[in-house]
C-alpha cells in the first residue's frame, strides 16, 4: 500500500495454490479471487499466481524448478526492490518460498527485504504503516477463507502492534524487515 501510495508499480507472485488452506471441496480459486479482491483494496491489480502444491518438503529438483520459475518472473518484470518470507520463518511453505528465492536471487542487483509472516524476526528496519492499516486490515479481510480458522486478523493486530514499539510517536504499527542476502545459509528449523 505504501509503494501504491507513491506510486511504484507493485507485482505479486503467488507461488502456491492455497489449496490445504480450504475446506474439502473447496476450488483453490477461491484463494486467487481473495487474493485479487485485497490487492484491490491496497491498490495492487497485478498478480501472478504459479499455482504449486503447498504443504510437502521440497526436493531438491523442485526448489530448483521453482528457483528458475522465479527468475523469470523477476527477469520479465525488473523489479528495483524484491520482497520475500525471512529465512527463519516456520511455516514450511513460507520457508520453502524463501529457500526458492534465494536461489533465484543470485546475482540479484536490487533490494531485496525478508518479511515476517508467523515467525517474528529481530528488524533491522521497520516501516510504519499506521497511515495505511484501515486499507491493510481491510485486505486481510477479503481472505474469508482463512479468517474463521485461523486468528488472522488477531496476529496481525498483534505484530503490527508490537512492531509499533519500534516507531517514532504518533507511529501505532510497524511492519518489521531484515535485509535477505541470497546465498546465506538457511535458519535451522
Amino acid at each position: 500500500a505504501l509503494h501504491r501510495a507513491q506510486g511504484d508499480a507493485v507485482r505479486v507472485v503467488v507461488a502456491f495454490d492455497g489449496a490445504l488452506g480450504l475446506a474439502p471441496g473447496v476450488d483453490p480459486s477461491v484463494r486467487c479471487a481473495e487474493a485479487l479482491r485485497a490487492g484491490q483494496r491496497l491498490g495492487v491489480s497485478d498478480y501472478v499466481f504459479l499455482g504449486h502444491p503447498e504443504g510437502h518438503e521440497p526436493r531438491t529438483a523442485d526448489l530448483e524448478r521453482g528457483a528458475t520459475e522465479l527468475r523469470g518472473q523477476i527477469a520479465a518484470w525488473a523489479p528495483e526492490v524484491v520482497y520475500v518470507p525471512w529465512m527463519g520463518e516456520q511455516h514450511l511453505d513460507h520457508r520453502t518460498l524463501a529457500r526458492v528465492a534465494r536461489l533465484a536471487l543470485a546475482g540479484f542487483q536490487g533490494q531485496v527485504w525478508g518479511y515476517e509472516v508467523w515467525t517474528p524476526l529481530v528488524p533491522a528496519r521497520v516501516v510504519d504503516v499506521t497511515s495505511v492499516w484501515g486499507r491493510k486490515l481491510a485486505s486481510l479481510r477479503e481472505h474469508t477463507s482463512q479468517l474463521e480458522r485461523s486468528g488472522l486478523e488477531a496476529r496481525m493486530r498483534g505484530m503490527g502492534a508490537l512492531r509499533g514499539v519500534h516507531l517514532p510517536a504518533g507511529g501505532r504499527y510497524g511492519e518489521a524487515f531484515e535485509p535477505f542476502r541470497p546465498g546465506e545459509q538457511e535458519v535451522a528449523a
